[in-house]
C-alpha cells in the first residue's frame, strides 16, 4: 500500500500566498511610513501573519526591504518594438510615466533615495538593480532603432535612457510636477534630434 509523502519533521514550508501578502505590506508600509519608520511589527500587523512568518524569510528588516525593492526595481518593464523608435519611446515614455505617478512609487521613491545617501547597502542595491534593467532598456531601443537607419551606428544606449528617464524622474518623483499633454511628444522629438546629432 503506497504511503503520501511526507515533508522532513521541522520542514519550513514558505507558503507563495504569505510571502506575497508580506511583500505587499512591506510595500505599503514603505509608502505610509518610510524606511526608517518602518518595522518588523507593523508589516507582519498590516500582511495579517505573525512576526515568526517574516524572520522565516528575512533575517532582518534591512535585509526584507532591500530584497523587496530590489526585486520591484529590476522588474522588467515591458521592452517595445512597435516597428518604429518613435513609437517605442512613445510607449516606454507612457509606462514609466505611469509607474512614477503610482500612488505608492510616487511616495517610495523619494524616501529610498534619501535613504539610499545614508545606507551604503541600499545605495548598492538600488543602482544595481537600476543599472541592470537600464542597460537592457537601451541595448534594445536603440540595437532596433539603428537596424532600422533611424539612427547612426555608434548611438550611446547609456545616454539615451539618461536623456529619456532623467526628465521624467525630476519632474515626476523630484519636482512632482504634471506633465502637459504634449509634453511626451516634445520629449520624443528634442531627444530623438539630440541622439541624431550626437550618433
Amino acid at each position: 500500500m503506497a504511503t503520501a509523502k511526507r515533508a522532513p519533521a521541522g520542514a519550513a514550508v514558505l507558503r507563495g500566498d504569505i510571502t506575497r501578502a508580506i511583500r505587499d505590506a512591506v510595500m505599503t508600509e514603505l509608502a505610509v511610513v518610510g524606511y526608517g519608520r518602518l518595522s518588523i511589527e507593523a508589516v507582519a500587523r498590516r500582511a495579517g501573519v505573525g512576526k515568526t512568518a517574516i524572520y522565516r524569510r528575512w533575517s532582518n528588516k534591512l535585509e526584507m526591504v532591500l530584497e523587496i525593492v530590489s526585486d520591484v526595481a529590476g522588474r522588467s518593464v515591458p521592452l517595445p518594438d512597435t516597428g518604429s523608435f518613435a513609437g517605442d519611446l512613445q510607449l516606454l515614455l507612457m509606462i514609466v510615466s505611469r509607474a512614477l505617478q503610482h500612488r505608492i512609487a510616487s511616495q517610495i521613491i523619494p524616501d529610498l533615495m534619501a535613504e539610499a545617501s545614508r545606507n551604503p547597502q541600499i545605495a548598492e542595491t538600488l543602482q544595481k538593480a537600476l543599472r541592470t534593467h537600464q542597460q537592457a532598456v537601451g541595448d534594445k531601443l536603440i540595437g532596433q532603432a539603428v537596424a532600422r537607419g533611424e539612427l547612426p551606428a555608434g548611438t550611446d544606449p547609456e545616454l539615451a535612457v539618461d536623456l529619456l528617464l532623467g526628465p521624467l524622474y525630476w519632474r515626476l518623483a523630484v519636482a512632482r510636477t504634471p506633465l502637459p499633454d504634449d509634453y511626451l511628444d516634445k520629449m520624443i522629438e528634442a531627444v530623438t534630434a539630440a541622439l541624431k546629432a550626437t550618433g
